[in-house]
Order: structure tokens, then C-alpha cells, then sequence
């Protein structure tokens, strides 16, 4: 994209941004509450509206039509209707947006009546319950922008309304619909003692992203869907990490249809390049905390029922060019299948089976060479994780085991988590504790063990699970962590994690967000205390479209850090992040 390009996406998201804050008050106050939004943690279901779960209005026929085949009622019907009559009551259902999974130790937002942005605070609006947020009333939103739901403005009773609403779901006649939108991004860090690098120094930067994307459907049946980004990185001190740089590339461009319905659900087929999503996001996430969010190549099939959601996956992760088009990791190859099932509101269960497919030469030691051995890797992976609420009690549990090769070796590893809560609603500012346990398996002795064991983490989201400085990742690591968040007021979150950090091996490497080894004691005699890190976020929602997002952390280093090869001290880091999402 020419900076012309640019700079109109981010002179449009301004004027965007004008129009939002200089809306007449009147204006504000026309809007009345929506039906209540169920309780769901802002990490997940939040992004439901209120009625999501419900099904649109029956629209019967007039009594002079003539009757439908009896096959439109059985419970399969294979293949697309290209030629029957489309129902523009049907609307209300397109896409077929399932409940999003929950992450881990995921919030509860509080219910009820009151003020949940800034912006209501200011205008007035005081509202019953809360509004229908397409997307999360946080800075973060891991979620895909093409599951972004805005089926309510298409039900007649709908009475929340907003400015952005005359360019999402435009009709074009009773068979086409066409959404735009996008996100403009700006985030400034300050890091002391090496941040990622484990590097002595300090380090001031400011990451601008830029996202713009057409959706288009006919009817239920195919869709089109394409998403052009462009990330920066200005005042870098040190050379910029892989995922701050890619300037103007598709970050999504898929193509999906409709193959069959069952139990008055359709299935469809996706190809393209697209992201991915599912369950906790500690194996699979887009990662929207990276400045160049993840994504992939392939062919993904799915069906989402009422309580049942079956997805099946072929793709290659893609690579990151910032001076060329990025294209597909040919060397890679990651399958899967992840199924869900949901027995009750709030509740949870999956399980999955994960291949990745590695060709590219892996070296069998931690941090390359040293007599290791170089070949590629095949790992399998089948896990099951339950999470819900019932009583202001909160639970996640996860377990996963991998088997394979890896490069000359046999494959054997594992990771699980056991995490508990609790949410004290009656208690003002509804603060909610979590304590949990997260681990993943190292290998005893790389330079003398014929098995390896270190955990692969696959493509997580680990910025959230082992703290926000990135230094450790989910491999060769054992974590017993708290988390305390509350409400000051329902437009302010504030988070507390505390991590106590210890390798799972003192022989193996810890390994960073990115599932890199960045240092290591091949004798042990370091031993396994990484240290303890400490990580405050708050989040302060603007308006239905902006969010400001501020944290520091701060790593207390261990034993391991301060007796293993490398720089010594304890790292820390700051960060301010505005998001406008249009």
C-alpha cells in the first residue's frame, strides 16, 4: 500500500473518532437499553448479544404458498440451495457466529444496571443492563474481525443504536450483504534490563497497526472475506522483533461455502488464508497482543450446532515479509480436529487432536549446535479441556499429551492446568480471585537423553498465561500464579497476576513467549528459580469503539537467571496502548 494509502485509513479512523466523541448528546440519550446480555467473561461470550442464543422471529408463509418438499424438513439437506427462495428474515442468522470459547481463567464482567463506558458516563446513559458489544469492551480483542457480531441491527426490534451503523451489514437487494470495518492501533513501550532479549539497556518504541476489512456474503451460501493490515514499529533502540514489522499485506483473504445443513445448521468449507481460534488459545490463537497478529493458509471445515461445534483444519502457518508479500510456511504442515460441547450456559468441554508437521531442520539441542543433531520433527498432540461457573465458583482444567519424533529422538511430552476461582458478586467493585497451576514438560538431559520431552507450544497465546513480559513460554516450565482483578466502575478493569516461575528441567532452557530457548545451563547448577513476575493491567472503555490499555511488569529474577550464561538483572516494562475499532 502507497503511504497515500496509509495515511487515508488512518485520516479516515480520525474523522471516525471525531464524529464518535462530538455526537450530539440528544443523540446519546435516544438510545434505550437492550435486553440483558448474559453474564460471560470479557475474554469470551461477552462478545454475544443478548440474544444470541435465541432464534429469530418466525416469518410463516402465506397460506396460498405451496408446501415445501419433504425433504426440507428432515434433519441433513446436502449441498447449497442456489435456487430456492431466500427469506430476508434469515438475515438474523448469518454468518453462524457460535458462542466464543472462553480463555483461561477467563472474567466475569458485572451485570446490572449502570455505566459501561466513558462515554455513557459523560452523555448520561444509564443503562439497565449491558449494551450489545460487537467486540470485547477491551483494548485486547484476540477474536477475528469475521466473527464480529452485528446480526442485531437486521432484528426488527433492535433499539441500540450507533454511528458506525450505516456501513455494517448493507443489504444490496434481498440477496447480498456487505460489511466494512477495521482498527487503527497505537501502542508505546518502555523496557528496562532487555525486555524479550534478556539484554542490558533500556528501550523506547511506539507499534502502529492499521487494519481494513470487506465482508461479503449471497444469501447463507458464500462468502468472501479479505483483510488488509499494516504494522510499524518508530524509535527503536535495538532492531525490531519479528512480529512488530509488515508493512500493507493481507492478513486474511478466504473464501467459504456452504456444503450441507443438519439439525437446522449449515456446514461450510474455508479456503484461503485465515485465522485461527479455539478453546483456551494456549495451542491456538491469532495472538492480537503481537503487533503482526498470527494467521495461516489452508482449508478448514466446520459445523456449529446448539451445543455441539466440530471444526477439522489443513494449513501452514504464514510467514512474515515485511518487504514482500508473506506467503505460506512450506515447510510446515499443522492438521487438526477440535470438537466442543457445550452441556449448559457458561459450560464447556473440549477435546482435540493436533498434528504439526515440521521439515525444516530443528536442531536436537536447545539454543542450536553443541553437538546436537539437525533433522525435523512430526508431533502429535490430543488434550480435553472443561471450564465453567456454577455458583460464583470458577473453574479450567486442561491436560495435553504429545507423542512423535523429534529430529533423531522419540517424542514424549505433556502440559496441563488446574485453575480455581471465585467471583464475589455481592462485594462492591466485583473483584473475583483466581489461583493456578500451569506446567508443560522439559527434557531431563538434552545432551545425553535418547527421548525428548520438552513440550511444543504449537501457536499460543502466551503473553497472558506467563505474564506479560513474554520472558517464558509454555515449554519446560512450571508456574503457580494468582490473578485478582475487580471493577472500580463498570468501564474500568484492573488485573493483578503474581507468577513464581520454575523450570521444569535445570538441564533444559527456558524458553520465551515465542518458543525460543534464550539461555541455559547445560550443567544444572543453576538450577530451576527463573523468578517471580508481577504484571498490572488496567483497561478504561472509551465507548463501544475505544479502548485505552496500561500496564507494567516486572520480573524479580532467580537463581537461574542470575548463576546461568548471560545478562544478569531484572527486567521490567511499560506500556500505554489507545485502540479505536471501526
Amino acid at each position: 500500500m502507497h503511504l497515500e494509502g496509509r495515511c487515508a485509513i488512518r485520516i479516515g479512523a480520525g474523522l471516525c473518532l471525531g464524529l464518535a466523541l462530538t455526537m450530539p448528546m440528544a443523540a446519546l440519550g435516544q438510545q434505550t437499553a437492550p435486553r440483558t446480555l448474559p453474564v460471560a467473561p470479557v475474554s469470551a461470550q461477552e462478545l454475544q448479544p443478548a440474544d444470541a442464543g435465541q432464534k429469530p422471529m418466525d416469518n410463516p408463509a402465506p397460506q396460498d404458498s405451496p408446501a415445501e418438499p419433504e425433504h426440507c424438513h428432515s434433519g441433513f439437506q446436502l449441498g447449497p440451495n442456489f435456487h430456492g427462495d431466500w427469506d430476508p428474515s434469515n438475515w438474523t442468522k448469518v454468518p453462524p457466529i457460535p458462542p466464543l470459547p472462553r480463555a483461561g481463567w477467563f472474567i466475569i464482567p458485572p451485570p446490572g444496571p449502570g455505566y459501561y463506558s466513558l462515554k455513557d458516563w459523560i452523555a448520561g446513559n444509564y443503562r439497565d443492563n449491558p449494551p450489545k458489544y460487537p467486540y470485547p469492551p477491551t483494548s485486547i480483542d484476540p477474536y477475528p474481525f469475521f466473527d464480529a457480531d452485528y446480526r442485531f441491527l437486521d432484528d426488527p426490534n433492535n433499539t441500540q443504536f450507533d454511528w458506525s451503523d450505516f456501513y455494517k451489514r448493507i443489504h444490496i437487494g434481498d440477496n447480498w450483504l456487505l460489511s466494512v470495518g477495521g482498527e487503527e492501533r497505537v501502542r508505546y513501550q518502555h523496557e528496562e534490563g532487555g525486555y524479550l532479549r534478556l539484554f542490558n539497556g533500556d528501550n523506547d518504541y511506539t507499534l502502529l497497526r492499521s487494519r481494513v476489512y470487506l465482508d461479503g456474503w449471497y444469501q447463507d451460501i458464500f462468502r468472501v472475506y479479505a483483510e488488509f493490515y499494516d504494522a510499524r514499529v518508530n524509535g527503536q533502540d535495538l532492531p525490531p522483533n519479528p512480529t512488530d514489522v509488515n508493512h500493507s499485506d493481507f492478513l486474511n483473504l478466504f473464501a467459504e461455502l456452504k456444503i450441507f445443513e443438519w439439525a437446522d445448521h449449515p456446514a461450510y468449507v474455508r479456503v484461503g488464508r485465515q485465522e485461527l481460534l479455539y478453546g483456551s488459545q494456549r495451542l491456538i490463537s491469532p495472538l492480537d497482543w503481537a503487533n503482526t497478529k498470527r494467521t495461516f493458509q489452508g482449508v478448514k471445515a466446520y459445523w456449529h450446532g446448539e451445543n455441539w461445534d466440530v471444526d477439522a483444519f489443513w494449513v501452514q502457518p504464514v510467514l512474515i515479509n515485511p518487504t514482500h508479500f508473506d506467503s505460506p510456511d512450506s515447510g510446515r504442515e499443522f492438521m487438526g480436529i477440535w470438537t466442543t460441547y457445550r452441556p449448559k450456559k457458561g459450560t464447556a468441554v473440549d477435546a482435540y487432536f493436533l498434528h504439526l508437521d515440521n521439515s525444516r531442520p530443528s536442531n536436537s539441542l536447545p539454543l542450536g549446535g553443541r553437538g546436537g543433531a539437525l533433522g525435523g520433527y512430526s508431533v502429535n498432540t490430543i488434550g480435553s479441556r472443561y471450564s465453567g461457573d456454577q455458583n460464583h465458583f470458577l473453574w479450567d482444567f486442561e491436560g495435553m499429551y504429545q507423542f512423535g519424533e523429534w529430529v533423531n529422538e522419540g517424542d514424549a511430552a505433556g502440559g496441563a492446568t488446574t485453575a480455581l476461582g471465585y467471583q464475589f458478586a455481592d462485594v462492591p467493585m466485583d473483584p473475583e480471585f483466581w489461583i493456578s497451576w500451569e506446567y508443560a514438560s522439559g527434557t531431563f538431559d538434552p545432551a545425553t537423553t535418547a527421548q525428548h520431552g520438552t513440550f511444543n507450544q504449537l501457536f499460543p497465546f502466551g503473553h497472558y498465561y506467563f505474564g506479560f513480559l513474554d520472558l517464558v513460554g509454555r515449554q519446560n516450565i512450571s508456574d503457580l500464579n494468582m490473578q485478582f482483578n475487580l471493577y472500580p466502575t463498570k468501564w474500568i478493569l484492573t488485573m493483578l497476576q503474581y507468577h513464581m516461575f520454575r523450570l521444569d528441567s535445570a538441564r533444559d532452557a527456558l524458553y520465551n513467549a515465542g518458543g525460543t530457548a534464550i539461555r541455559r545451563d547445560p550443567t544444572g547448577r543453576a538450577g530451576t528459580d527463573v523468578g517471580d513476575e508481577i504484571d498490572l493491567v488496567t483497561n478504561f472503555h472509551l465507548s463501544q469503539h475505544q479502548d485505552i490499555l496500561l500496564g507494567y511488569s516486572k520480573l524479580f529474577a532467580g537463581q537461574f537467571i542470575e548463576h546461568s550464561p548471560g545478562p544478569k538483572g531484572s527486567p521490567e516494562f511499560f506500556y500505554a496502548q489507545y485502540c479505536f475499532k471501526w
